[in-house]
C-alpha cells in the first residue's frame, strides 16, 4: 500500500506563486547535469515558472553560506531543491581529502608502526573530511529552509542526488520534518507537487513518515527526453559560463537512462532501472549542438552505460554517424562503454567522431570472477572488440578498472588477471593502457551487500555512512585471506612509485604470483561456477 505522502506538506497555492530554487550542494566540480534537466523539464511544462539555478560547487567554499542566504533573500523561492552528489569518500587514489586507500591499507597492514602512525593520521584528516562535508550539507539544507520559509512560509524542501538515493535510510534521521526525499529521477515528482497533485505513486517519502520497503527498488517512470534549452538555462543559472571558460571541462549529454545488468557491486541498475530508455537520436544532437555552439568540444555522455548491450549498437552508430554529418570534427568524447558491445564499424565511428578515453570496467582478467560478479562480461569478446579499436587507429588513454578481492580472489585468478591485463598491453601498447586499481567501496542495496550479510562479513543495522575503522575495514572491501596480501602490494607499489601506481601494482603482482596462460583467464572451469546471492528483482 502506498504512503499518503502528504501529512508534513503545505500546498502550493497556484501555479502563478511558484518559485523554484534548484541548489546543487558542494562537491567536485562536476557538470551538473542533474539540477538542469529538471530546470529545463519543469519549463517545458510550466513555460511562466520562475526558476533559479545555484550551484555551490563552483563557488569558493567560504562563500556559499553566504551565497545560499542571499540567493533565498532575492530570489524569494517556494520550492528549494537540492541536489546531494556524493558522500562516500572511498577511492583508489587521491580522493577527496587525501589518499583513503593508503591511509586505510597503511593502518591495517602495514607493519612499520610509524606508517601505521601516519596512515592514522592520514585517516583522521579523511574522518573530519567525510564528516565535516556531511554536516556542513546538511546545515546547509536547514539553513536553506529556514530562510526560504521567513520569506514565504508555505515554501516546500526536495533533496535529490546520487547519495540521497544510496544512504536516505541514513539521512532521514538527520533532515528537516517536511523534507521530500527523492530517489533516482524527479521529474514526473515536481509535477505533481506544482499541480498539487498526489505524489504517493513517486519513488520519494516524507522525512517523518517511513519509506516503502526497498523504496529504491520500484521502477522509475519512463519519460520521452527532449534537448535541453541551453539558451533557458544560461538564463537562469549564472555560473553557467564558469564550466565553459576554462575550456577543460567535459560536458554532460544523456543518451539514454537504465542498465540492464547486474555488476554485484554496481547502484546504477537500481537508482536507473533496468529498463533502458533512449532518448531520441535528433534530440541528443541538437543538444549537442547548441553546446557546440556555445564553444564546447569535450562531451561526456552521461548514461550508465553508452551502449549497455549487442541491441543498442545500432543507436551508438546512429549518434555517432549523426555528429559525423553534422560537421562536428573537433570535438573529443568519452563515456562509459562496456567493451564486449562493440563492432568494426561502431570501432571506426568512435575513433572518427573523437573518442579521447576508453575505460574497460572488467573489474577482473578472470573470467571466472566476472561470472561470479554477474557482470555479464565474456573476456574474450572483449579483446576482440578491443583489437578492432586499436585497428581502427585508436591512440588515447585506456583506462582498465581492476577491483580486486571481490570474490572469491585467489593465486589463480591473480595470475590470470595479469595474463589478460598484458594481453591489453599488446593490443594497445603498454604506454597506453593505464590499469586503476580499486578496492569496492559497497553500498547499501547492492548484491554485494547482500552477500556480505549471508557470509556474516557485514552484521545488519550496520552504518554504510560510517567510517570509523571497525566499519571502514569492511566496507572498502578487501576480506581475508587475500585481504592481507593486497594490503601488502599495495603498500609497496605507494612506497616504490606513487606515481604509477596501477602499473606497479600489476608488477609486483606478476613478481611475487607469476602470469597464467590467456587461455586459463578465459575459461571457466565447471567447479567454479558458483551463484551469487540471489536477485533482489
Amino acid at each position: 500500500m502506498k504512503a499518503n505522502l502528504t501529512s508534513e506538506l503545505k500546498p502550493i497555492r497556484s501555479k502563478s506563486e511558484v518559485k523554484i530554487l534548484y541548489v546543487r550542494l558542494p562537491c567536485n566540480p562536476i557538470f551538473p547535469i542533474g539540477p538542469i534537466y529538471l530546470a529545463d523539464h519543469v519549463h517545458k511544462c510550466f513555460p511562466k515558472i520562475q526558476q533559479l539555478i545555484l550551484d555551490l560547487a563552483s563557488l569558493p567554499i567560504l562563500d556559499v553560506d553566504r551565497i545560499l542566504i542571499n540567493s533565498i533573500k532575492s530570489f524569494e523561492p517556494t520550492l528549494l531543491v537540492f541536489s546531494w552528489r556524493d558522500i562516500q569518500i572511498y577511492a583508489p587514489v587521491d580522493g577527496r581529502g587525501g589518499n583513503p586507500l593508503q591511509n586505510s591499507f597503511e593502518v591495517f597492514y602495514a607493519r612499520n608502526p610509524l606508517k601505521k602512525i601516519r596512515g592514522a593520521l592520514g585517516g583522521f584528516q579523511l574522518l573530519k573530511s567525510h564528516y565535516g562535508e556531511i554536516w556542513r550539507n546538511q546545515r546547509l539544507i536547514k539553513k536553506g529552509l529556514k530562510y526560504a520559509k521567513k520569506y514565504k512560509p508555505n515554501a516546500n524542501l526536495i533533496l535529490g542526488g546520487g547519495a540521497v538515493s544510496v544512504f536516505y535510510n541514513q539521512l532521514k534521521k538527520s533532515l528537516p520534518k517536511g523534507t521530500i526525499i527523492s530517489l533516482g529521477e524527479g521529474e514526473l515528482l515536481l509535477e505533481k507537487l506544482i499541480r498539487n497533485e498526489s505524489i504517493a505513486d513517486e519513488r520519494c517519502f516524507v522525512v517523518g513518515e517511513s519509506p516503502r520497503e526497498k523504496l529504491i527498488h520500484e521502477k522509475p517512470n519512463n519519460i520521452i527526453k527532449t534537448a535541453c534549452d541551453y539558451s533557458y538555462i544560461q538564463s537562469i543559472w549564472p555560473e553557467f559560463k564558469w564550466y565553459l571558460d576554462g575550456g577543460d571541462f567535459y560536458i554532460g549529454v544523456q543518451t539514454k537512462r537504465g542498465c540492464p545488468h547486474n555488476c554485484c557491486y554496481c547502484i546504477y541498475t537500481v537508482i536507473e532501472g533496468k529498463k533502458v530508455r533512449i532518448n531520441p537520436v535528433s534530440e541528443v544532437i541538437q543538444e549537442i549542438k547548441q553546446l557546440y555552439n556555445l564553444g564546447v568540444r569535450g562531451f561526456w555522455f552521461t548514461d550508465a552505460q553508452f551502449i549497455p548491450s549487442r541491441g543498442h549498437i545500432q543507436n551508438a552508430k546512429d549518434i555517432l554517424q549523426a555528429i559525423h554529418d553534422e560537421g562536428l570534427n573537433d570535438i573529443h568524447w568519452a563515456a562509459y562503454i562496456r567493451a564486449d558491445n562493440l563492432d568494426e564499424e561502431l570501432a571506426e565511428l568512435m575513433v572518427r567522431t573523437g573518442m579521447s578515453y576508453f575505460e574497460i570496467g572488467i573489474t577482473s582478467g578472470s573470467q571466472e570472477l566476472v561470472r561470479k560478479m554477474r557482470m555479464g562480461y565474456n573476456l574474450k569478446t572483449v579483446l576482440k572488440n578491443c583489437e578492432l579499436l586499436a585497428k581502427a587507429g585508436f591512440k588515447a588513454q585506456v583506462s582498465v578498472n581492476y577491483s580486486f578481492n571481490v570474490i572469491d580472489e585467489r593465486p589463480e585468478t591473480i595470475r590470470q588477471t595479469v595474463a589478460y591485463h598484458r594481453e591489453l598491453e599488446k593490443i594497445f601498447g603498454a604506454d597506453i593502457v593505464e590499469p586503476s586499481i580499486f578496492f569496492i567501496g559497497l553500498q547499501p542495496h547492492t548484491l554485494l551487500e547482500e552477500y556480505g550479510l549471508e557470509k556474516g562479513l557485514l552484521k545488519p543495522g550496520y552504518n554504510p555512512m560510517s567510517l570509523m575503522p571497525w566499519t571502514a575495514r569492511k566496507l572498502l572491501w578487501n576480506p581475508e585471506p587475500m585481504g592481507k596480501e593486497f594490503g601488502r602490494i599495495c603498500l609497496e607499489a605507494f612506497d616504490t612509485n606513487p606515481n604509477d601506481f596501477g602499473r606497479t601494482v600489476m608488477n609486483l603482482l606478476e613478481r611475487d604470483y607469476g602470469i597464467s596462460s590467456l587461455n586459463e583467464a578465459l575459461t571457466v572451469e565447471a567447479k567454479n561456477r558458483p551463484v551469487l546471492a540471489k536477485s533482489l528483482r
